[in-house]
């Protein structure tokens, strides 16, 4: 749910990805490590004793004492298994448990020698076995041997008469062995150095009929030193207080598909989560780098394929069920299974009844469990982590969603108690308090379910959806309440902010749903075709998303992170006009805030606490409307549809933008200066949070990343149709300036935010020769390195400082506030510093 712990982890996970499809690096080739061996293969008697333990499943496991036998089915040599590592229990500051560290594709083979050999598949390569090029293919990708393991014995099962190899897989899970571990990346990032073998161990496995569950505990020493940061590298409490860092992890083998389900090309216009696989035939005259979507495997029963083809709904050959924890609180479990049954009508959609259904854990069946891959579980931890998250565990070569494990935290409570006092206090009484009725908290929660089951069932954010909504119609009571304030439950979209008291509207209408786009999200994603050419799926495709979108302009997917309308935690189409609207109801509530944050022996933590919410709540909007001052929208589309992809945010726009800074950032926003509040619960040695958030948007507004962006469009698009730095600089000295044209007295927080403005335009005429932004355009993240040394931005910022000391040199001769005069004096003397540094 927070994206800055979701946005690491995907970092995280795109790093291990990257090394697997990278064979040139060397995270993606492990060292080819052996045990010891021991003398050959003994008797299957003499290994696997009368002392052994034993469990059947994708492997059977045997446990004498302190070591683990795997006992591999010849059926399962040669077969692609996933490797899923994941964190069981984290050390302080390290991530939460369930987030994912490493996955690898492996498989077991025999190898001479009596050894069974663990290769990485590193090449996600594929050509039809038909064609020639099939054998260049082959020939052209190797898998590394990552382990070889001695065959400690050789069996034979009298009952099924297959045969079997028994290999020691002790010290294998007990190592830091990558293929089931940490990545160097991580490692690095950690700031961790080798494996502390005597504080190590296997602490269980559990086999299970497609997968093999190892979880281990694992010490590692750190290094201090680390070697050169990187953005992410961090120094756990851990290795300052014990110079070792010590994590459970868990290590899901599971068995992968014998026959991959056909993949469905992915589409940026459309939000699915994807994979990629590189396809060589012999009519290529380039690579063919094919792009897909990853989703459940969703198909009629054979018998049911007539009626599915005449458009009558049926149910699919394998439903998708998600079970829910018996360790949630049981008030709370039918409003998780009613988030997960409300995708069932966007399934219809897809042409499938009862697609999806959640149900309670059946507590009393022993056959069953939690850790068992043929069963999606909604996974309930007590833990003070406010979040909840939805991964899936998917076949990389297809994009089928094989298992997945909804994280699902305690304390996301207190997270949505906290957004719907913020945002809705004004208009819904039910949010006036510091702990919510059972049934307020408990639809909260049901569409926080709705959300992370749309992510396991492959969908991504669709942040823009939001945009797509009419300010107006967030107002409109009955059709707000008819069609939801955002077309997407995969929108940060929260609640509906702009809505009035006097519009009466009920719940409905505030709080998000699934909406238009998520049920034709899912009808592209889930609708079969029975096409296995995946470039006539496409095509067939590809017309069906254009005739949509043109019909219903509320289906758009919106996905760069230079776009305004593509933005977190924000509704409507106008971001000035939703932020006045917000900014009206956040003074209803500051006005209430002692009395509605009021418990009984509370300290004014309570307070505290939501005062902070709301100068938040604030900023938000501030970063909503200053997302516009160098926006460029971005409309994927394809060839056949009309316009480009990128235009510039209007002009008008964007000056608007900067009129509602002017007015409620720049001018101190008394509102939330109240005595009242603050003389209970800060000290006023404390930091400002107003005066802090007042520069971090000066500062942000007046970068050198925004002005390069206005710097290229006026480069490209004319300065007369473009938003110039010049005008940009002009409007903002206006407001931020304003007192010097009467000769006024500048209060405390205006005198910190002139200065904050200065020092920004003096770092900007002598600026580093390179910095990196990061753009995500066309479906592609990209890191850019921008060097504005070189271009109009310092010349610009040179006449504005030029121009600024004009002024600020002619009002300290007329200003009687001697603190004002003293203020301007001191901002001309920095610029006059500037221009002629001491010693140059």
């Amino acid at each position: 749910m927070k994206f800055p712990i979701l946005a690491l982890i995907f970092l995280t996970i795109a790093g291990s990805a990257l090394a697997q499809k990278q064979p040139g690096k060397t995270d993606s080739i492990p060292s080819v490590k052996e045990l010891p061996k021991p003398g050959g293969p003994k008797p299957y008697k003499d290994v696997i004793t009368g002392k052994a333990v034993t469990s059947k499943g994708l492997f059977t496991v045997h446990r004498i004492e302190e070591k683990f036998y795997f006992e591999i089915a010849d059926s399962i040599l040669g077969r692609e298994i996933l490797a899923d590592i994941r964190y069981g229990k984290t050390p302080a500051s390290g991530g939460y448990g369930g987030s994912q560290l490493n996955q690898r594709t492996v498989k077991f083979e025999r190898g001479p020698s009596n050894m069974i050999f663990l290769r990485v598949v590193t090449l996600m390569n594929t050509a039809d076995s038909t064609s020639s090029i099939y054998r260049a293919v082959t020939n052209s990708n190797l898998d590394p041997i990552a382990f070889a393991f001695p065959v400690a014995a050789y069996g034979k099962d009298s009952v099924s008469n297959t045969s079997s190899t028994v290999i020691d897989v002790t010290d294998f899970f007990k190592g830091d062995n990558q293929p089931v571990s940490l990545t160097p990346g991580i490692k690095r990032n950690m700031n961790l150095s080798g494996i502390a073998a005597d504080r190590s161990y296997i602490q269980s496995i559990k086999t299970y009929p497609i997968n093999t569950e190892i979880r281990t505990v694992k010490t590692y020493n750190t290094n201090p030193g680390g070697g050169p940061p990187t953005p992410f590298s961090q120094t756990l409490p851990a290795a300052d207080a014990a110079g070792a860092v010590t994590m459970e992890l868990n290590t899901s083998f599971l068995l992968l598909p014998k026959v991959p389900m056909i993949r469905r090309l992915f589409d940026p216009r459309v939000g699915f989560f994807s994979d990629e696989y590189t396809v060589y035939s012999d009519d290529q005259q380039r690579v063919d780098k094919q792009v897909f979507a990853i989703r459940h495997r969703l198909e009629p029963r054979p018998e049911d394929m007539e009626k599915y083809k005449r458009g009558e709904l049926v149910e699919p050959q394998k439903q998708i069920v998600y079970y829910i924890d018996p360790a949630t609180p049981k008030k709370w479990r039918p409003y998780l299974i009613a988030g997960i049954n409300d995708w069932q009508k966007s399934f219809e959609k897809a042409g499938f009844k009862n697609a999806i259904i959640g149900k309670e854990w059946p507590e009393h069946d022993t056959t069953m469990s939690l850790e068992d891959a043929r069963f999606c579980v909604l996974r309930y931890f007590a833990s003070d982590i406010e979040n909840a998250y939805g991964p899936n565990v998917n076949d990389p070569r297809s994009g089928e969603v094989l298992e997945s494990h909804i994280g699902w935290f305690h304390n996301v409570m207190k997270l949505l108690h906290d957004w719907y006092f913020v945002q809705t206090a004004a208009v819904d009484p039910r949010a006036r308090k510091m702990k919510f009725d059972d049934e307020l908290m408990g639809n909260l929660i049901r569409f926080v379910s709705s959300h992370e089951v749309g992510h396991t069932l492959g969908l991504q954010h669709n942040m823009g959806s939001s945009s797509q909504t009419p300010v107006e119609k967030l107002r409109d009571k009955a059709w707000v309440e008819a069609n939801g304030h955002t077309a997407s439950i995969m929108d940060y979209a929260r609640f509906n902010y702009v809505a009035q008291p006097e519009d009466n509207i009920s719940e409905s209408g505030l709080f998000p749903r699934i909406g238009d786009y998520d049920r034709w999200a899912i009808q592209w994603g889930y609708t079969y075709t029975g096409e296995n050419d995946v470039e006539k799926d496409k095509k067939i495709n590809n017309k069906w998303i254009i005739d949509s979108l043109a019909a219903n302009h509320r289906l758009w997917f919106g996905s760069g992170n230079d776009d305004p309308r593509v933005q977190t935690e924000c509704i409507g189409d106008d971001n000035m006009k939703a932020s006045e609207y917000g900014i009206k109801n956040l003074k209803r509530i500051i006005t209430h805030l002692n009395e509605w944050t009021k418990e009984d022996n509370d300290k004014y933590e309570n307070l505290d606490e939501m005062y902070g919410e709301i100068v938040g709540q604030f900023g938000r909007y501030m970063g909503h409307v200053s997302s516009n001052v160098g926006g460029v929208y971005e409309t994927l589309k394809s060839v056949e549809e009309k316009g480009d992809v990128y235009e510039l945010t209007p002009k008008a726009i964007q000056k608007e933008a900067v009129a509602f800074l002017n007015r409620n950032i720049f001018q101190t926003p008394a509102w939330l200066l109240d005595r009242d509040i603050l003389n209970k619960i800060t000290s006023p040695a404390s930091s400002e949070a107003v005066a802090n958030l007042q520069i971090r948007v000066v500062n942000s507004l007046v970068s050198g990343n925004r002005l390069y962006k206005l710097n290229v469009a006026a480069n490209r698009y004319g300065p007369s149709s473009t938003y110039t730095i010049d005008e940009l600089l002009s409007d903002v000295e206006a407001g931020i300036f304003s007192e010097l044209a009467g000769n006024s007295a500048v209060d405390g927080y205006r005198r910190n935010l002139q200065k904050a403005y200065v020092e920004n335009l003096i770092g900007l005429i002598n600026p580093a020769a390179t910095f990196q932004t990061f753009t995500f355009t066309n479906g592609n993240f990209r890191i850019n390195d921008v060097n504005i040394k070189n271009t109009d931005i310092p010349s610009i910022a040179r006449g504005h400082l030029t121009a600024l000391r004009n002024r600020f040199n002619t009002a300290a001769l007329a200003i009687p506030d001697r603190i004002t005069r003293f203020h301007v004096q001191d901002l001309s003397e920095r610029i006059r510093n500037a221009f002629n540094p001491v010693g140059k």
